[in-house]
């Protein structure tokens, strides 16, 4: 027997897709590739694809899912994922494997036709049935037609043993789900690309992530990240996360805005970030990145230190 977890788990490292050169935004097309990262990572992302059956609604989304720039360099930074460049990744594969893709469409086009002839066994099986219930009936006395000596409406007698001339198939058109195949999978950069974050925010996301927490977008509640306990489906969050320098000065109506709006929706306002200064091996927590630009090293021997803030007054 397959063990049933293999059979979710996608070939990583995974291809993450940056879509803009602008404002960067990293997307994942891949169901399998979302639901192993979900169940196994802690990744949640955000779904930002509409249905096709509900086009105008924007309450229940699908793929692709757009992932926060710490889940993507914490993926890269462990070797689940890699980014890939969309648009220049997809220009090389459209020049560099034309007979491969002619081969993909001419597999799309069987598949079409299967479909094609498919339906129309399904429909010539339902005209039968729908004229073998008309057979068993009796004819009833008051739908008998009255004929004038030799006139009739027909010159010729109906009869259902008519015979019909083969249709002529179209092949239906299907949208492929995934790019490989047709394309080969995208190459790797070396040295691979990390997305720009901000020291603070990274080394928050990082901390709260390695104990097994899941963080996603917190702009509905004007922090950075909503921290769950477990998956969003299952648990309400318990903390509202911002992170901050660790000698930013912090507006003391910031404090009260932050403590009374987690107190008033029953979470926590938690604040965090890197504590400066040595730190010994018992008490740290983990490495986060001196500078979070791309290309930078890694520098070991940081803590990540979080306080929550509650309102007591209400």
């Amino acid at each position: 027997m397959t063990d049933p977890e293999e059979d979710l788990r996608p070939e990583v490292p995974l291809p993450i897709f940056q879509i803009s050169q602008k404002v960067k935004r990293y997307q994942l097309y891949d169901i399998k590739a979302v639901t192993w990262l979900r169940r196994t990572h802690n990744i949640l992302g955000v779904l930002i694809g509409g249905l096709p059956q509900s086009p105008q609604q924007n309450v229940f989304l699908g793929l692709p899912l757009e992932l926060q720039p710490e889940e993507v360099r914490l993926l890269v930074e462990t070797g689940i994922a890699y980014i890939v460049d969309d648009l220049k990744t997809h220009e090389s594969a459209l020049r560099s494997v034309p007979r491969q893709l002619e081969k993909h469409k001419e597999i799309l086009r069987k598949e079409g036709m299967a479909a094609a002839r498919a339906f129309e066994k399904q429909k010539q099986q339902k005209t039968k049935e729908v004229l073998q219930r008309l057979s068993v009936r009796q004819p009833t006395p008051d739908l008998e037609i009255a004929t004038n000596g030799d006139d009739s409406l027909f010159d010729t007698p109906l009869s259902r043993n008519t015979t019909r001339k083969a249709p002529n198939l179209v092949p239906y058109f299907s949208t492929p789900t995934t790019s490989y195949p047709p394309f080969p999978a995208p190459p790797q950069h070396s040295p691979p690309l990390l997305p720009d974050v901000s020291r603070p925010s990274y080394a928050l996301f990082n901390h709260l992530h390695s104990k097994g927490y899941f963080l996603s977008p917190g702009l509905r509640f004007g922090c950075q990240f909503s921290v769950y306990p477990g998956d969003p489906l299952r648990f309400h969050s318990h903390f509202l996360a911002t992170s901050a320098d660790w000698d930013e000065e912090l507006e003391l109506l910031d404090l009260v805005g932050g403590g009374r709006l987690g107190t008033g929706v029953k979470k926590g306002w938690l604040i965090g970030g890197v504590e400066e200064g040595p730190v010994n091996d018992d008490t740290k927590h983990g490495s986060v990145t001196e500078s979070m630009g791309s290309g930078e090293e890694e520098t070991a021997g940081e803590k990540v230190r979080t306080f929550c803030i509650e309102w007591g007054g209400m």
